[in-house]
């Protein structure tokens, strides 16, 4: 069965950045093979790893819709299902080391609840063939109230250095207990953080009862990365940021 870690928080916080940070981790230091999912709705996963995307789980089911409502013939005689399931395996992105499988956004009207569904469907039928799943989710909760996240092994709620950020972490942990998820173990990670702040941070987070399990510093060899548009993938091993949060890595129950 596959080892599942998953990332929540609110829009802004950093969670992509280090969800892909994770991947890259595991690849170091596990050298196992990942499934990596794009859970969002809005994706850029994938550019955080340096890599391209050529389909995507809402698009495939907007083409699969038009084919039905279109009387399209059907290779084969194969089901739709059939024909669905054969897309969602060709849609996977290989790369050393990890595979990315992303949602997308439906190109139709309406809520994103099937995609949803079908990106929870899919995750679980491929995990357990990797020994690891990283899950990045949309922002918010409204994920967590559909339960796309509904089988963690650690679920990392990411904040940035702001009191909102937190009291949203809050909410999202509170979430979790409300909707009884099957989450084993979940941890709070301030991101973005200001020299000199870690100690009010930490206070604020205690204040609403969780604790940082790590607080991340301002890295600006990440902020020069996003200016020229280079992949969080590749920072460099004496970035400041990637040291600190392989720390908070290591200090988990990863087996």
């Amino acid at each position: 069965m596959s080892f599942t870690i998953a990332f929540a928080g609110k829009g802004g916080t950093g969670k992509t950045s280090l969800a892909a940070l994770t991947i890259r981790y595991l690849k170091e230091r596990k050298h196992k093979p990942v499934l990596a999912v794009d859970a969002d709705s809005n994706s850029c996963l994938n550019e955080a790893l340096g890599l391209d995307v050529h389909a995507t789980i809402g698009k495939l089911r907007e083409q699969s819709l038009q084919t039905i409502r279109g009387g399209g013939e059907r290779p084969g005689g194969m089901s739709m299902e059939e024909i669905f399931d054969w897309q969602v395996q060709q849609s996977i992105v290989e790369a050393e080391g990890f595979d990315l499988m992303v949602m997308g956004r439906p190109e139709g009207p309406g809520c994103y609840c099937a995609a949803n569904n079908i990106i929870r469907k899919y995750t679980d039928k491929f995990s357990d063939s990797y020994p690891y799943t990283v899950i990045d989710n949309e922002a918010g909760m409204e994920h967590l109230s559909r339960r796309t996240a509904h089988s963690v092994d650690i679920l990392l709620v990411v904040s940035d250095s702001t009191q909102r950020g937190i009291y949203t972490a809050k909410r999202i942990s509170g979430l979790v207990d409300e909707l009884s998820l099957d989450v084993k173990e979940r941890a709070l990670i301030i991101n973005k953080v200001p020299a000199g702040e870690e100690d009010t941070l930490r206070k604020i987070a205690v204040e609403t009862g969780l604790k940082a399990l790590g607080l991340i510093p301002l890295d600006e060899k990440i902020f020069q990365g996003d200016l020229k548009g280079e992949p969080v993938f590749k920072l460099p091993a004496d970035s400041g940021a990637l040291k600190a949060f392989y720390t908070v890595l290591d200090s988990l129950s990863i087996p």
